[in-house]
């Protein structure tokens, strides 16, 4: 779920975290990077709840549903779109009621997270509402961090003029659009051209070439008039390639540009972007996902639409930006990129000098343990890892009930509700009714059980998109993780040990006794549960055991009957060391200014703020780099010594949720 106001006393709630690849990725053999399995946090705790924001009058674009490994992005339909959480000016009242219902929601503790690398006393801080105090830059393979610094357009010959983006009307885009998608049963649409010129008709020839590719033009005379008259170029098979026929030979066919990005995650960002643009949203890829309460700064390429378009787009966006615009022969692969450079500002923080001293250089030195984090697991009091093991277990009744059945928490009234109807009747039609959101995962499920009866829940569940499916048994994964991780330093501390896994390239070998001394604690590995890997030959190799025979797992076994489901395993480190550590305390009076300039106060020549030597508050800003599949909020924690969970920070002060 989404908070709209996530400012919380004594520790944080961070919402961006560094997970870049997809489920699938992780099911590959033995898989290997500073942490291994990954999900977007856009997964299956979070598919009901999301909506895109509301756009300022753009086009409709045709609705698509893809399960695409590079981007399974899906259009909102407008009447779909309703803002989660609670609003900003909210009523005491609500936050009264939303802490009320996170007292069901999970701890630290329920996810094996509980234990900590440093020895330095936590203090207490405050990561504010304002989504402006975090601010998420992607670094790409190369180790360039990404940074919107530059609008311009590549200058390029073959580009329409200025004028060929505003020449046409509303009405003319819409007619336009239908004939070029065969929506209508014309065979041509005619524009007037008004003060008549030949400049004027070139402009309106190549706007329509330019935006409605697969059409072309003429000049017609009709009773001393002239008219632009849009035909079809080829018949219907143009429109398998519309933009080929357009489309510069000499330049290479993806557009890459930089996104910036103000609270809006990276799915909704492609959704407003290819309803603008009147195309389908699986023509984006990106390298990974970004989450909504943030500032992020990524890289996307797009197929055949020019940079002349995109930028367009600049003058009628809120909250995104685009620039550093080139053209590339590739588009860009998920999970291709080296982490994510954070900036995060903690406010109002309780901590000496010293202790803050303490806590960074244990980050910057010694690491955080390299938990999974609160995101992974929902925010119900039905844990997604619940539903991970039930379809590990081949339970599908238990799976059903999991998904549908009424729970304690905060969720959307429409939710609450439909639950409520299935609790009652049964009905998959009838408690389908409630839901307006028929692509959350509730919806999917229902939709898949009225077609194929209550006694084929496997096929009904197939219906959900397959990373939303694997998030589940991911989930169980990483709860498995976490509590084994906890155990481990907790038997051995923050030492190598005989019977230890390290890495040696992406093969997983044993530590010997004589060849301690060669490690240290940041080459330890630990294995997600699965068929393909092997366990630590110490005291922990019977904990995975005993731990998956108490949920009636068979880890000898971890092949199912269908294979989507069957686990692999993979190893991920257990202590991460950010890179590019760096922090400052400074003092300010007004807990509403911003602490640093993003990208787009650089563009606009604002000056950086100037601290005073002595202020009411104090904050701490940090800024580190983090490999992905690593969770933020697990470094935040290890500073703060706080629990990280939504039902811990909303007890802890719910009166910063007004």
């Amino acid at each position: 779920m989404e908070m709209t106001s996530t400012s919380l006393k004594r520790g944080c709630l961070v919402v961006e975290d560094n997970d870049s690849m997809t489920p699938h990725d992780e099911t590959k053999k033995q898989k290997v990077s500073e942490g291994c399995v990954t999900s977007s946090q856009d997964g299956v705790e979070n598919d009901g709840l999301h909506s895109s924001e509301n756009e300022p009058g753009p086009p409709e674009a045709e609705s698509t549903v893809k399960d695409d490994e590079n981007s399974s992005v899906q259009v909102q339909e407008e009447e779909e779109e309703e803002e989660d959480g609670l609003s900003e000016a909210g009523e005491e009242e609500e936050a009264e009621s939303f802490a009320d219902m996170m007292k069901h929601g999970l701890t630290e503790l329920d996810v094996g997270i509980c234990k900590f690398v440093s020895s330095h006393h936590g203090f207490s801080g405050i990561l504010k509402e304002r989504y402006s105090d975090f601010v998420v830059h992607e670094i790409g393979k190369d180790g360039r961090i990404s940074h919107l610094d530059d609008l311009s357009v590549p200058v390029d010959e073959e580009d329409p003029p200025e004028d060929a983006l505003t020449v046409l009307t509303a009405e003319d885009r819409q007619q336009l659009e239908e004939l070029q998608l065969f929506k209508n049963k014309e065979t041509s649409v005619a524009i007037e051209v008004i003060e008549d010129t030949k400049e004027k008709r070139t402009v309106i020839h190549q706007a329509i070439k330019s935006l409605f590719p697969g059409l072309e033009t003429k000049t017609e005379d009709r009773e001393g008039r002239k008219y632009i008259v849009a035909y079809h170029a080829a018949g219907k098979k143009a429109l398998a390639n519309p933009r080929k026929h357009s489309w510069p030979k000499s330049r290479g066919s993806y557009c890459h540009f930089v996104l910036y990005k103000e609270n809006k995650d990276t799915m909704d960002a492609i959704n407003v972007l290819s309803k603008y643009l009147r195309v389908k949203p699986n023509i984006f890829s990106y390298m990974g996902t970004k989450d909504k309460r943030a500032i992020t700064v990524q890289e996307i390429a797009v197929l055949k639409i020019s940079a002349q378009r995109l930028a367009h787009l600049n003058k009628c966006l809120m909250n995104l930006k685009l620039g550093n615009f080139s053209y590339q022969k590739t588009p860009l692969k998920l999970g291709a990129l080296q982490g994510n450079h954070f900036t995060v500002v903690l406010r109002n923080i309780t901590g000496t000098d010293e202790q803050v001293q303490q806590a960074m250089q244990s980050l910057r030195e010694t690491g955080f343990i390299n938990y999974y984090g609160m995101q992974r697991f929902g925010t119900t009091a039905v844990p997604t890892y619940q539903v991970g093991r039930a379809i590990l277990q081949n339970s599908w009744t238990e799976v059903m009930d999991l998904i549908l059945k009424p729970r304690s928490g905060a969720e959307k009234g429409y939710l609450v509700k439909c639950r409520e109807e299935w609790a009652k009747t049964k009905d998959p039609a009838s408690a389908l009714k409630k839901l307006p959101v028929k692509r959350c995962v509730e919806g999917q499920l229902l939709r898949g059980l009225s077609k194929y009866g209550m006694k084929n829940i496997v096929s009904a569940f197939g219906i959900i998109p397959r990373n939303n499916r694997l998030m589940y048994i991911h989930s169980y994964q990483s709860y498995v993780w976490n509590t084994m991780v906890s155990r481990r330093i907790e038997e051995y501390g923050l030492r190598p040990v005989p019977g230890d896994l390290v890495l040696k390239g992406a093969t997983p070998t044993y530590i010997e006794e004589d060849d301690v001394n060669s490690y240290s604690i940041h080459d330890v590995v630990m294995p997600l549960p699965g068929f393909d890997v092997i366990y630590p030959k110490h005291k922990i190799s019977e904990a995975y055991r005993e731990m998956l025979a108490a949920d009636n797992l068979d880890i000898d076994n971890m092949r199912h009957t269908i294979r989507d489901y069957s686990l692999s395993g993979a190893y991920r480190r257990i202590i991460i060391r950010p890179q590019s550590v760096s922090w400052e305390v400074v003092a300010y009076d007004d807990p509403k200014i911003p602490l640093f300039n993003t990208d787009v106060d650089n563009l606009e020549g604002k000056p950086p703020p100037v601290f005073a030597s002595e202020g009411k508050y104090r904050a701490l800003k940090m800024d580190f780099s983090l490999p992905p599949s690593t969770y933020a909020t697990m470094a935040i924690r290890e500073v703060l010594k706080m629990d990280t969970s939504i039902k811990n920070q909303t007890q802890l002060n719910t009166s910063w949720l007004r």
